[in-house]
């Protein structure tokens, strides 16, 4: 059992996604910090709250996030924040509206509507794929295309659709959801203000879904450290889990 004297992880998924999507990533995060104690949060609209209706701007979304942080007693001590794609807006957000809640963060294939264009954050290459999988009907193919968009280690990858299928099954996003984050997440245009706590930045060079010039731009706008994966697709923790952890453990005993 992780010590409740070690660090502190929370960590948020990204659009359409709730907390089981991290997979095979948890015992991995857990064996490279084994005295962390590990919170999964899930974004209003999707996991544990899958039939409350998401907002539709960021700045709502992290209060109501915080707020369940609150509820279950995960910030009586600074946390280090882990969060991904939709998620990593809401961490950000949540440095700046909350820094005292947080003592490390790490973003992951992030973007920002300020700094980045439309057609890099939504990559125009993958808008075909994007539509088709908004207008698939059927679960399990609906979840295979999202897999393909995201992973770029497909098919080696595939066990995890029966997965994806029986949390959608059990915890339904719905599709109005879906469309509030992506509404929230297109028009989010965070301050010019530089987070007090140390930030990472992780991302794929090979990013089909977000193109990795939005890490770059960040990384450019604050002075933040940038760490690529050569070869990982948009689900960084999925195609390249152990790598991720790697590089938490080396920045950190690096701070």
């Amino acid at each position: 059992m992780p010590n409740s004297s070690g660090p502190h992880w929370l960590l948020l998924r990204g659009l359409a996604r709730e907390s089981r999507h991290w997979g095979d990533f948890i015992p991995q995060l857990q064996a490279t910090f084994p005295d962390a104690q590990i919170t999964l949060l899930d974004l209003p609209g999707t996991g544990r709250y899958y039939q409350e209706i998401s907002p539709n701007t960021i700045a709502a979304i992290t209060h109501q996030v915080r707020a369940h942080a609150l509820a279950q007693g995960c910030l009586q001590q600074p946390v280090n924040l882990l969060a991904l794609s939709l998620g990593a807006m809401v961490a950000w957000e949540w440095m700046q509206c909350y820094p005292e809640d947080i003592a490390t963060s790490t973003l992951m294939n992030t973007s920002f509507a300020s700094l980045s264009p439309f057609y890099q954050r939504l990559r125009w290459q993958s808008y075909h794929r994007f539509i088709s999988l908004v207008l698939t009907g059927h679960v399990k193919q609906r979840e295979e295309k999202i897999l393909q968009l995201t992973s770029n280690n497909y098919p080696a990858n595939s066990s995890v659709i029966l997965d994806w299928e029986k949390i959608q099954s059990e915890q339904p996003i719905s599709f109005k959801n879906s469309l509030q984050q992506i509404r929230a997440a297109a028009s989010y245009k965070p301050s010019d203000t530089k987070p007090p706590c140390p930030v990472l930045l992780l991302n794929s060079t090979q990013d089909r879904l977000v193109s990795p010039r939005c890490s770059k731009a960040i990384q450019q706008q604050w002075q933040l450290e940038l760490r690529s994966h050569p070869s990982a697709g948009h689900d960084l923790t999925l195609d390249a889990g152990d790598w991720v952890a790697m590089q938490l453990k080396d920045w950190l005993r690096k701070l």
